[in-house]
């Protein structure tokens, strides 16, 4: 018998434990698996790897082996019979049942990739039906509905591989759970409600990006609302007390008095809800800015009124 070194088709060292023996042998058998590897001479190798692994990992072996050397055997038979090995071909060597299905199932992942082991040769499985395309579609909802979150009930077009090709398309309607406080451009997953598959594998995934309309009076910067308050002259000048809208209902504003154009009040925990369990996503807070709006002058009335203030108030704004 031609002397073999299990170590050295290894690439491990004579006092390398099971745990490395075992790592080097997953990598030398994905690398040289007939399956994987079309070189001439990974059948071979893989054979060889495959030989020297079941020495190796069995401690009874492997003493014997280092005892006797290439007539290891002659202190302790060895045979593969009642293993079902999953490559065969000569050689001595081969998988073991568990071998098998870990090997694969750490290379190719779940069942191996398609692979089916079968005693005394090995087979291969159909492979699973491709699955159904993803689809990804703009929903345009309202600040309030991304707010508050809830059910929305939205419609579709979608493929239909089986339907022929006169009804290649057809429409779908869908409910959807909005999450409350829904971001604008937040893309949320349906799984397996995107295109159907054309074999019967599985649908793709649904993904809805969320578009917020703008809103008549409310602004969103990232979490915060901005309000624009309008508010008369002599309502700034004397201050008071208003009542003013949030996304969840009303609240009273007090106005102090002096109060310019520009300036803001902020209203906290006001605004968009964060996203719960993020961190860095709190609630946002409503910022109120004042907006001092000067009725206009109808009447001769009116005029004169303007023209008594000018007297009256020695005010210049601009500073510059």
């Amino acid at each position: 018998m031609k002397y073999q070194d299990y170590y050295q088709i290894l690439g491990v060292s004579r006092d390398a434990d099971d745990a490395e023996i075992k790592k080097s042998y997953r990598k030398q058998a994905r690398k040289y698996h007939p399956d994987v590897n079309s070189e001439a001479s990974a059948e071979e190798k893989f054979k060889q790897v495959n030989e020297a692994y079941e020495v190796l990992k069995d401690s009874e072996k492997r003493q014997a082996y280092d005892r006797f050397g290439s007539d290891w055997k002659h202190g302790h038979e060895f045979s593969g019979a009642g293993r079902g090995a999953a490559y065969s071909g000569g050689g001595g060597g081969g998988f073991s049942g568990g071998d098998f299905s870990d090997f694969f199932e750490s290379i190719f992942g779940g069942d191996g990739g398609g692979f089916q082991q079968q005693a005394g040769g090995r087979t291969r499985q159909a492979r699973p039906e491709p699955n159904g395309e993803d689809q990804q579609l703009k929903l345009d909802i309202s600040l309030k509905e991304a707010y508050h979150g809830g059910t929305k009930t939205i419609q579709f077009s979608q493929k239909n591989p089986s339907g022929g090709s006169h009804s290649a398309v057809e429409m779908k309607k869908l409910k959807v759970n909005l999450p409350k406080g829904v971001a604008q451009g937040q893309k949320i997953r349906l799984s397996k409600q995107g295109h159907p598959a054309p074999g019967g594998g599985q649908p793709g995934n649904l993904y809805l990006e969320m578009n917020v309309l703008p809103h008549p009076y409310f602004k969103l910067e990232g979490n915060d609302v901005i309000l624009r308050l309008p508010i008369t002259p002599w309502e700034a000048a004397q201050g008071t007390t208003l009542q003013v809208p949030t996304l969840s209902s009303k609240v009273d504003l007090k106005i102090k008095p002096g109060m310019q154009s520009g300036q803001k009040m902020r209203l906290k925990g006001k605004g968009m809800p964060g996203a719960k369990g993020a961190p860095g996503t709190e609630d946002g807070d409503q910022f109120v800015e004042i907006m001092i709006q000067t009725p206009p002058a109808h009447s001769e009335d009116d005029e004169e009124f303007y023209r008594q203030m000018q007297e009256r108030f020695d005010f210049n704004p601009r500073s510059f």
